[in-house]
């Protein structure tokens, strides 16, 4: 068996990964921009389509609840089928597909089961785009940030432009044609990305690897914590739109908050190339500094009186949600072996969005409809201190301890 593997080789990363290297770069510029206008103009669809707050928070609630299942269910698959790319098109075409039905029902009830299939195939996307980035560098001397860099341009650029087209047709139709456009965009990308498989040597799936990675106490407090942080994240991810709205902005100035965001995205990932250090004492670090400007963020969210300053504290988010967003990556992958790097990856996205998401919705929702917006970030701010503290006190503790990273290595499970 190993001479008909030795006459037969499985493509992998590096026979594929100089190929793959513009269009990996396209993919993620036009995924990223596909669902920046989603999650921006979504909710102010819905807004125009006569919801209220509370229910708009409940609808986009769907999403994170759905990922609880679709994460785990897409990663297992991924890692069983060793082909990443394949499952992206065969989620991408789901995702495309049921867009339709989603701006195309008009019931409440069948817009409702039109959003949970929606959200099966587009929820999980972003965490199995960042296990097939992880394949198609390994072995290339190439580092991750280099290419998701591309997918903050692609959410900053697009929503800028989106803002002004939507701003200029309103938000039917002119978000539904560009979010099918940019959508079909990513979909034909990944057609013509070479194909991508795991080495033999490391893509069988040893049973239960995966219940010795969940049960790690370091991993699953990161992961806990983690929960605290992006839960107000989430809030303004979906009230932030609406939040400018009420304040008298328009849609075009919501573009332009939504670019705000994310234009030097792409500066900090290269600084965390240049900068980053895979020690555990560091990222601890990095994870309480980041909780200490998520928290500053909510609190000058806060206070705002005019929409216009929103802008400029959204600038915040490229350093925030960058730091964040790369010191997991990177965590997770050190203490998930190469055959449970897609499940691994979900299991974060998970924390990230899907936990907190279905309460940043439904708890954010009643919040702005209750109390208002500046409740709602307050809230935010008490959040991100206590996991700042969180992270403060788990990095002494091991500090104190002189524990390290238990990396879980392939065939040691």
């Amino acid at each position: 068996m190993l001479e008909r593997q030795k006459n037969n080789p499985q493509p992998t990363s590096s026979h594929t990964n100089h190929a793959a290297f513009l269009p990996l770069k396209a993919f993620n510029f036009f995924l990223y921009g596909a669902i920046a206008v989603f999650a921006s103009f979504f909710p102010l669809y819905l807004q125009d389509a006569g919801m209220s707050k509370l229910e708009i928070g409940t609808l986009m609630a769907i999403g994170p609840f759905v990922s609880l299942i679709a994460n785990p269910f897409w990663g297992y698959l991924g890692d069983r089928m060793e082909n990443t790319r394949r499952m992206l098109i065969l989620m991408l075409a789901g995702t495309l597909v049921l867009a339709q039905f989603v701006f195309h029902v008009h019931s409440y009830a069948m817009i409702y089961l039109a959003m949970i299939a929606f959200f099966f195939f587009q929820s999980p996307m972003f965490a199995q785009s960042n296990t097939m980035i992880l394949g198609y560098i390994d072995g290339s001397g190439r580092k991750f940030g280099g290419f998701r860099l591309w997918g903050s341009l692609g959410w900053a650029l697009t929503a800028a432009a989106a803002g002004f087209v939507i701003d200029r047709t309103g938000t039917s139709p002119g978000m539904p044609w560009l979010f099918t456009g940019l959508l079909s965009m990513t979909l034909l990308c990944a057609v013509i990305l070479p194909s991508l498989r795991r080495p033999a040597a490391t893509s069988t799936v040893a049973p239960g690897g995966f219940r010795k990675v969940l049960t790690n106490p370091t991993f699953a407090a990161f992961l806990l914590l983690g929960v605290l942080v992006s839960i107000p994240n989430a809030m303004n991810g979906t009230f932030m739109t609406l939040y400018i709205t009420d304040l008298g902005g328009s849609r075009e100035m919501v573009g332009w908050a939504v670019f705000s965001a994310s234009a030097l995205e792409a500066v900090f990932f290269l600084i965390f190339d240049r900068f980053f250090r895979r020690r555990l004492g560091f990222m601890m670090i990095c994870l309480t500094a980041v909780s200490v400007l998520f928290a500053l963020r909510w609190y000058l969210m806060s206070v705002v009186s005019d929409p216009m300053s929103i802008i400029y504290i959204q600038m915040l988010h490229s350093v925030t949600y960058a730091g964040y967003f790369y010191v997991g990556t990177h965590m997770t992958s050190m203490f998930v072996p190469d055959s449970y790097r897609g499940t691994g990856q979900a299991l974060f996205t998970l924390s990230w969005s899907g936990i907190s998401g279905v309460a940043a919705g439904i708890i954010g929702g009643w919040m702005f409809d209750n109390f208002g917006a500046p409740m709602m970030y307050q809230s935010g701010t008490v959040l991100s201190v206590i996991g700042a503290a969180g992270f403060a006190a788990m990095g002494y503790t091991l500090y104190r301890s002189g524990r390290q990273v238990p990396v879980a290595a392939p065939g040691k499970q």
